[in-house]
């Protein structure tokens, strides 16, 4: 379930409609590479380390074609497509140009959640133009960034942010798509569940192990069924299979999780180099909770083997943590269980969770002009 959703499991609570527009920038690093570097353009391009040991970043449209993803190992990524550049990750120009889009989104909206550096969630049913039309601005918006950056953004707009985001990805790249509120349910129904944002791989793995395939699928389940099989999270999945999500756009979404990770050039092999190389990834957590002043409960131990695996295991506190030698003793009591190592080690890192917001209560979606 989303940390952000206020999503709960009684219909009953009216609202305001609301326009709301989700912006994503296409293929966001590689395009800025493209743009930059003329000889990029029309290649198959991936951000991030050409090594053995590199991982891909952010991939262009190009080399999205030959199935090349952001996260693949570099050497797949090189397997799956033998053409393709490798460019550096220049983070500074990213900041720099996500800093144009968001000071054109602040244009538009006085409501701006951004998720990332190439996505944001706008609440437009007040803006400062007094434009009544979310399509409207949405095209302006576009055109903006294009003229400003060189770059082109997908934009989608409903009247909630579950919509919105599906909205968004469905014309991609470069495209414009809006679901008003008659469509809403219809379309969700059509969709295979996998495509829902805050239902991962796994969770979509167990859905179609219950013969949930489609928004359809889903929609037919009771809400008792889906509680009793994903909890908490079962009353999101009902309420998003009939198109209602009452979230809100939150200009001051604060930060649900501080995490650090290294990725080493030689693999970890002893447990003696394992513990001695988390205490800087937990030093660095913990100093940037120190200095801002946030405490939380969940410890999250990441580990990435040298054949990629990945696996996470976490453990939630009763109390705040509140100190680093807190956080040290329970990332060593998560990492304990993994050893002896069954392989080499290439990635730890270490995450602290805050405590989930309350949760509120969604209501029927009314209609308004998209």
């Amino acid at each position: 379930m989303p940390a952000d959703s206020n999503i709960g499991t009684d219909g009953g609570r009216p609202e305001r409609p609301r326009k709301i527009i989700h912006v994503d920038m296409d293929a966001f690093f590689a395009s800025v590479e493209q743009r930059d570097d003329p000889a990029l353009r029309g290649r198959p391009v991936a951000v991030g380390g050409s090594s053995q040991r590199g991982v891909v970043a952010a991939a262009s449209y190009e080399a999205r074609k030959y199935g090349v993803r952001s996260a693949m190992p570099s050497v797949t990524a090189r397997r799956k497509c033998p053409e393709l550049v490798f460019v550096k990750p220049r983070f500074d120009v990213y900041k720099a140009v996500s800093a144009q889009i968001r000071a054109i989104f602040a244009e538009y909206a006085d409501l701006v959640e951004p998720l990332s550096l190439d996505e944001a969630y706008l609440d437009v049913t007040d803006n400062p133009h007094g434009i009544a039309s979310a399509t409207e601005i949405a095209r302006r918006i576009r055109a903006r960034i294009r003229e400003e950056t060189g770059l082109t953004a997908s934009a989608g707009v409903s009247y909630n942010k579950f919509l919105a985001k599906l909205a968004s990805d469905h014309r991609k790249p470069d495209g414009l798509f809006v679901i008003p509120p008659a469509d809403g349910p219809a379309f969700v129904e059509t969709l295979p569940v996998r495509r829902f944002h805050g239902v991962g791989p796994a969770t979509a793995a167990r859905m179609n192990g219950l013969g949930i395939e489609t928004g359809l699928d889903l929609r037919q389940r009771t809400l008792e069924f889906l509680q009793r099989h994903f909890g908490k999270s079962g009353g999101y999945y009902y309420w998003i299979a009939r198109g209602i999500d009452h979230r809100t756009v939150r200009s001051d979404r604060p930060r649900k999780s501080v995490g650090a990770e290294n990725t080493f050039f030689e693999d970890l092999v002893t447990p003696d180099a394992v513990r001695a190389a988390l205490g800087p990834i937990i030093d660095k957590v913990w100093r940037y909770c120190d200095r801002g002043g946030i405490r939380g409960r969940t410890v999250t131990l990441k580990v990435r083997y040298a054949d990629f695996r990945q696996v996470t295991r976490r453990r939630t506190e009763p109390r705040f943590v509140t100190g680093q030698a807190e956080i040290e003793r329970l990332s060593m009591a998560l990492l304990e269980p993994l050893l002896p190592l069954e392989q080499g080690i290439r990635l730890l890192g270490v995450t602290l969770s805050s405590l989930e917001e309350e949760a509120g209560e969604p209501g029927p979606q009314l209609s308004l002009t998209l």
